[in-house]
């Protein structure tokens, strides 16, 4: 910047996000060439008739499918997305002015955030929370207020409802300042799928306090029996004062297609359809086209059997369990998850078989993350990452590995870890 002085300088406003978790272990990955569990994305192929009206769209006659779309979201997607969740919340919602399409979840929460937050406005994190939460929250003005889940169970088989958060605690988060509440169910990356009595108790502090809930619901096709995801927007008092947030690539296994909507009442969305216009303004035409053909054809046989809202769960659930499985059969202590297609374990029982001190970062699980990733050719993510700097130290003895991988490769993954614990000392 030598000529330039510092008037260019970074404005203050991203102070402490010019890195992220995924930069780094990314570049990590692309260096050392590990089977990586640690980014959450499939490995395997879409369903046929998703990719394949993509396909379609993109070499068909029509050729305004090339073209701008409506800038909230494609008339087709948000008719059919009008339609879902009409009947998954047993009220009419209007495509028109109560959906929103997103260049991703990503950007639903980046527009709901910094079309509600203000300076003075505390924003409360559920820890471990996803790590854009927090940036977003500080970018807009706002203060993020943090609460940990904490684990209840300590031996035994560990489950995410384990982790929950102390009711007390909760309560004392809120207060006059406080302009909403960030809940994310299922969750990432417990895999936590929050109860009717959890939801309520966050219900009935928002509608005490006046507060916006923010429900990021990325996960809620993803979820193993007999858990059922609860949508809070269902509870009394709630539809008014939330915004629900879905994603195109989870529901769909697309996650490159960057496609996300959120939906609640005209008055609330209506900030969002504000920030969106001024900064994304439309969104990929022909994958909104293709997302709109996919739950089109879904809608149709909802509750049958191939139906991919459901089928996929079931398949997740196979790998969840052979996951959870070998895990334990190395020593750490997983965390089975009831949602999602995520998995943290206590690495802590293996500690004796690492070598830490060979990486200099200052939490245990960045360095265990990065020793693993370089030594034993396994990455998973450290997930301190989702901890605001208080609360680092809670996560510090796990690891996430992301387990919607072909079975080839999980089977990779229990080969490396045994190969490991059964050859240690040649390292």
């Amino acid at each position: 910047m030598s000529s330039l002085g510092n008037k260019f300088v970074l404005p203050a406003k991203f102070a402490g996000s010019e890195t992220t978790v995924w930069e780094e272990f990314i570049q990590l990955a692309i260096e050392n060439k590990p089977l990586n569990l640690g980014q959450g994305f499939p490995d395997f192929a879409a369903p046929q008739h998703v990719t394949k009206a993509l396909a379609d769209i993109v070499t068909g006659e029509n050729v305004l499918l090339q073209q701008y779309t409506r800038g909230y979201g494609h008339p087709r997607l948000v008719a059919v997305l009008s339609k879902l969740y009409s009947k998954l919340v047993s009220r009419e919602i209007n495509p028109h002015n109560e959906v929103i399409v997103t260049a991703g979840a990503y950007e639903a929460l980046y527009n709901s955030i910094l079309g509600h937050v203000t300076s003075g406005d505390e924003v409360i994190l559920i820890e471990p929370f996803f790590d854009c939460y927090e940036p977003m929250v500080k970018l807009a003005g706002g203060t993020p207020v943090y609460i940990p889940l904490r684990p209840t169970k300590t031996s035994g088989t560990i489950l995410s409802s384990d982790w929950k958060l102390d009711p007390e605690e909760l309560a004392g988060k809120f207060n006059k300042n406080t302009k909403a509440i960030i809940l994310n169910t299922p969750h990432n990356p417990l895999g936590k799928v929050f109860t009717v009595e959890e939801l309520n108790t966050i219900a009935d502090l928002c509608k005490k306090w006046n507060v916006l809930c923010i429900s990021d619901e990325v996960y809620e096709w993803l979820v193993f029996k007999p858990y059922k995801h609860v949508r809070i927007c269902t509870l009394p008092g709630m539809w008014e004062r939330t915004i629900s947030i879905g994603s195109g690539g989870k529901t769909f296994s697309v996650t490159g297609w960057k496609t996300g909507w959120a939906y609640g009442p005209a008055e609330l969305l209506r900030n969002l359809f504000i920030v969106h216009q001024n900064s994304i303004n439309s969104c990929n035409t022909p994958t909104q086209e293709a997302i709109a053909q996919g739950l089109e054809l879904e809608l149709g046989r909802f509750g049958q059997p191939g139906c991919y809202l459901q089928s996929l769960a079931v398949e997740l659930e196979k790998k969840r369990d052979f996951a959870a499985k070998f895990l334990r059969e190395v020593g750490m202590i997983p965390v089975i998850p009831e949602g999602g297609y995520f998995m943290i374990a206590d690495w802590s029982p293996l500690a004796g078989k690492v070598k830490l001190e060979q990486e200099t970062d200052k939490y245990m699980d960045y360095r265990f993350a990065k020793w693993m990733t370089k030594n034993i050719k396994l990455q998973g993510i450290p997930p301190s990452a989702f901890y605001c700097t208080e609360h680092k130290n809670l996560a510090e003895n796990y690891i996430r590995y992301c387990f919607i991988k072909k079975d080839e490769n999980l089977q990779k993954a229990e080969d490396i870890l045994k190969k490991w614990i059964g050859g240690y000392g040649k390292l």
